[in-house]
């Protein structure tokens, strides 16, 4: 069975794709994005990738 790593990542608007691309690059897999606390000007990312034993 997978085990799995999780990570929040803050988004900024204007350098949304720019964050998920590095993040992307690393391995970690976009989970969901959800507004943040200071509602939905600031985003925050989940994201997962295997966990390496």
């Amino acid at each position: 069975m997978t085990k799995w790593e999780y990570i929040t990542v803050p988004l900024l608007i204007h350098a949304t794709k720019q964050i998920l691309d590095q993040w992307g690059k690393q391995g970690w897999e976009l989970v969901q994005v959800v507004p943040g606390p200071q509602g939905t000007e600031n985003l925050v990312a989940y994201m997962k990738r295997p966990l390496v034993d």
